[in-house]
């Protein structure tokens, strides 16, 4: 019963997940059922894409929670989806063992080209894929803690809150280009070789890869959901409608604002995970402030304080750099930007807006 509650009123949402439970069951019949040169069969190529559009898809979503419900523009959540890739990336580096190119089997080829002796201590306990599922939680979630926790007593909000987030960032994405901090440098972490034990490369593999991208969507959906229906849920919107207010009637702000922004920072770094064996690569390029800023463009499109806007937003705004950076690589950034533009003058609301507008006019009629 707890589910019907959580849509209850959430029309969007609903139809958001009945077409994400159809596209998860067909695409898995489609590509390793239906035999190749059939009209109806998806190749594995696709299905990574869809399955990297789910990842961004709900690192959306956990944009969204903060921005749409709490009124926080985090221009940071790009680290909070670097860290937790690369907590994941860790994993799938310690799996290769001697199969690496240097065939070391405790040190990554990086470290041994790089003259290394023995293995960095924070990277102990990166074998087990228990520990690392805990650090690709821990670690984003522990980092927007302690920011948040200064931040937020200090009453850092607005613009301010912004560049600060943005800063975080690019002080993390410098630190990683160095190849001291043993993270790979700029060249990352990259030639994953398998994952619980299955390849990789395996069709079964990107499937079951995309399943999991599917269902953490659907969960993590469900989860902010829940949050912002709850009691909770009201009163993080009277903070972002009336912080003042609602300090002055007794509620400690700066604890909602952590929390709320310690569960989204951890739906980042999950979504960081799953998107690190997908595309098979992790570098300090996704620490860039403007994957960020691309991140808030996408709930921006598909319409903030929503949720299912976000996960659309994604899916659009990705499927046209797909199509558009083949097509005009030159141009895309400044068709975003224009995108950016037309969507907050015309469609402030987002694309989710247009049915709230329609519901409306039928109201007054």
């Amino acid at each position: 019963m707890l589910i019907p509650r959580i849509l209850q009123d959430d029309r969007g949402g609903q139809m958001m997940l009945l077409v994400l439970a159809i596209v998860t069951l067909a695409v898995p019949i489609c590509n390793l059922l239906i035999p190749e040169g059939n009209p109806l069969h998806v190749p594995t190529y696709l299905v990574t894409l869809l399955g990297k559009y789910l990842t961004y898809a709900l690192l959306a979503v956990a944009v969204d929670l903060v921005w749409g419900y709490l009124g926080i523009l985090s221009l940071g959540h790009g680290a909070f989806f670097a860290l937790g890739g690369y907590a994941m990336g860790m994993y799938l580096m310690r799996q290769i063992g001697d199969r690496g190119v240097y065939g070391n089997p405790l040190l990554p080829d990086f470290m041994v080209f790089l003259n290394w002796t023995e293995l960095p201590w924070f990277w102990y306990g990166f074998n087990h894929f228990p520990v690392a599922l805990l650090m690709i939680l821990l670690i984003p979630g522990l980092l927007a803690f302690v920011f948040g926790w200064l931040a937020f007593r200090s009453r850092v909000t607005g613009v301010y809150l912004s560049i600060i987030t943005q800063a975080l960032t690019y002080a993390l994405m410098l630190a990683f280009f160095r190849n001291e901090m043993g993270f790979g440098g700029n060249n990352g972490l990259t030639d994953f070789k398998d994952i619980l034990g299955f390849s990789l490369q395996a069709d079964r593999t990107r499937i079951a890869l995309f399943i999991a991208s599917a269902l953490a969507l659907a969960g993590g959906y469900l989860l902010c959901r829940y949050i912002v229906t709850s009691k909770l849920g009201k009163i993080v919107i009277a903070v972002r409608d009336a912080e003042n207010r609602a300090r002055f009637v007794g509620y400690r702000v700066e604890h909602f604002k952590t929390w709320v922004f310690t569960v989204s920072a951890m739906l980042a770094g999950i979504a960081g995970a799953l998107y690190v064996p997908q595309v098979g690569i992790i570098n300090p390029g996704e620490f860039s402030p403007l994957n960020s800023i691309e991140i808030i463009i996408w709930v921006a499109v598909g319409g903030r304080a929503t949720l299912y806007g976000a996960v659309l937003g994604a899916f659009l705004v990705n499927y046209a750099k797909t199509v558009l950076t083949g097509a005009m690589p030159d141009s895309w950034l400044f068709l975003l930007g224009a995108l950016f533009v037309l969507v907050t003058l015309y469609l402030p609301k987002g694309i989710a807006g247009i049915q709230f507008f329609t519901q409306l006019r039928q109201r007054q009629a």
